[in-house]
């Protein structure tokens, strides 16, 4: 993902920070014996923010690494293929 614009990895990272913080939430709704409704809610939170930022990870190497003059190191289409699906 080293090819991938600056905003683009800033994007992803925001969305993993925010993830923590919610993680976090959860944790600590736990320890303190909160409602189990609002833990599983921000439990599926927390899931839907990691799995979004995979496909953003992915979409990224579609964008940027998928071309002609790539790196040799670059992900192949399948090996993104494979990605998507471990997210799917």
């Amino acid at each position: 993902m080293s090819t991938a614009p600056d905003e683009e990895i800033r994007k992803v990272v925001n969305r993993l920070k925010r993830a923590r913080g919610q993680l976090s939430a959860v944790i600590d709704a736990m320890e303190t014996d909160a409602d189990c409704r609002d833990v599983v809610i921000q439990l599926a939170a927390v899931g839907k923010a990691i799995d979004r930022a995979g496909f953003a990870v992915i979409g990224t190497a579609l964008k940027h690494c998928i071309t002609e003059d790539a790196d040799e190191g670059a992900p192949s289409v399948q090996e993104l293929e494979k990605l998507f699906l471990t997210l799917a």
